[in-house]
C-alpha cells in the first residue's frame, strides 16, 4: 500500500504523483521520487530561510525608567543584567534543592573539563558560566559556603534541583546525611 506524503498532487510531466506510480509494475519512477525529494528540500531550505532572516521580536515588558527619572545621578550605569552580575545582598538570585556528590566522581572530569576533586568547593550548575564564583546558604540553619562553578547539573532524575555541591562544600552545610535541602543561591564576586 503506497503511503500519502503532502506531495501527493506533485505534477510531473502532465501527471499526477498518483498517476506516474502506475508505471513500470505499479512502482513510482526515479524521476516521481527525485521531484518529490526535491520538493521537500526546497520547502525546508526555503522554512529554514525565513526563519533565519525574520526579525527578532522586541520584548513587550515594560522597562524600568533610567536616569534621572529613576532617582540615580545621571551619569550612573543601571546594573548588569544577567546570571553572573551580583545582586543586592538580601535579594537571592535562585532558590531551590541542593544535593551534593563525592567520592564516586573522583578524578572523573567535569563538564569544564577539570577532574572533580571532592575536597574542593565545586559545584555543578545548568548554567552560570564556569569560573563563576556563588555562595549557597542553606534556608533552614543558615549556613553558608561559597563555591565555584566547574560543573553541569544536576542532571536525570535529579534535573529539579538547582545546584549540585562537592563533598567538601556539602560538609560545610551539613547536607551530608540529609542529601538534599533548600538553598539560596547568590552570585558573588569571587572567594
Amino acid at each position: 500500500m503506497e503511503r500519502q506524503s503532502f506531495f501527493a498532487t506533485v505534477t510531473f510531466v502532465g501527471a499526477t504523483k498518483r498517476d506516474s506510480g502506475r508505471v513500470s509494475g505499479g512502482r513510482r519512477g526515479r524521476a516521481t521520487r527525485t521531484l518529490t525529494d526535491l520538493a521537500g528540500l526546497t520547502l525546508l531550505a526555503t522554512t529554514v530561510l525565513a526563519v533565519g532572516c525574520a526579525p527578532r521580536a522586541e520584548s513587550t515588558a515594560p522597562r524600568a525608567p533610567s536616569g534621572a527619572a529613576a532617582g540615580e545621578p545621571s551619569g550612573a550605569e543601571p546594573p548588569a543584567a544577567g546570571p553572573s552580575a551580583p545582586r543586592p545582598a538580601g535579594e537571592p538570585d535562585q532558590v531551590g534543592l541542593a544535593s551534593w556528590y563525592g567520592k564516586a566522581f573522583a578524578g572523573k572530569p567535569t563538564a569544564s573539563g577539570e577532574r572533580f576533586d571532592p575536597t574542593l568547593f565545586t559545584a555543578a550548575h545548568k548554567k552560570l558560566r564556569f569560573g563563576t564564583w556563588v555562595e549557597v546558604r542553606r534556608i533552614d540553619t543558615g549556613r553558608t559556603v561559597r563555591v565555584r562553578i566547574n560543573d553541569r547539573g544536576p542532571n536525570g532524575r535529579a534535573a529539579h534541583r538547582i545546584i549540585d555541591l562537592s563533598q567538601r562544600a556539602a560538609e560545610e552545610l551539613d547536607i551530608l546525611r540529609a542529601g538534599v535541602v533548600r538553598v539560596e543561591l547568590r552570585v558573588v564576586g569571587g572567594p
